[in-house]
């Protein structure tokens, strides 16, 4: 895809602010904010970090972009919190864990930040609205 990816780690707030000091001299087309403990709870920092360097960043967890990111892509929560439910009453029911199957998600969920893309000056394609599940206003 002649695309180049560029891997950047932070464990603190400090390092994120140097992450993107180092995405500055960097001028990438786009940013993706993996899901970690740590970086969900800095999700505020993140917005605004990426706003005010004008970089169009994607994350993993839909609240990040219902609190002002770009945009999301990632497993719907709810869903995985119900397989959860599920799993749980068959444990209590008497299955053992150890035969249970492994689930992956299987519910993934696209949801655009209309008011971040006009703020950023992007333009999203009428292909990619009508494919989100949900498009924030």
């Amino acid at each position: 895809m002649g695309l180049q990816i560029e891997v950047l780690n932070a464990d603190n707030s400090g390092a994120i602010n140097a992450a993107f000091e180092k995405i500055e001299s960097l001028r990438p087309d786009a940013l993706f904010v993996a899901a970690s403990p740590f970086l969900t709870g800095r999700y505020a920092q993140l917005i605004q970090l990426a706003a005010f360097h004008r970089l169009p960043a994607s994350y993993a967890l839909r609240e990040i972009a219902e609190a002002g990111g770009l945009m999301s892509y990632g497993t719907d929560i709810a869903d995985a919190y119900r397989q959860i439910g599920i799993y749980a009453g068959r444990i209590l029911k008497g299955a053992k864990p150890a035969d249970l199957p492994v689930v992956q998600a299987s519910k993934f969920e696209l949801v655009i930040n209309a008011q971040t893309t006009r703020m950023l000056g992007l333009t999203v394609p009428d292909k990619l609205l009508v494919a989100a599940d949900e498009v924030i206003e």
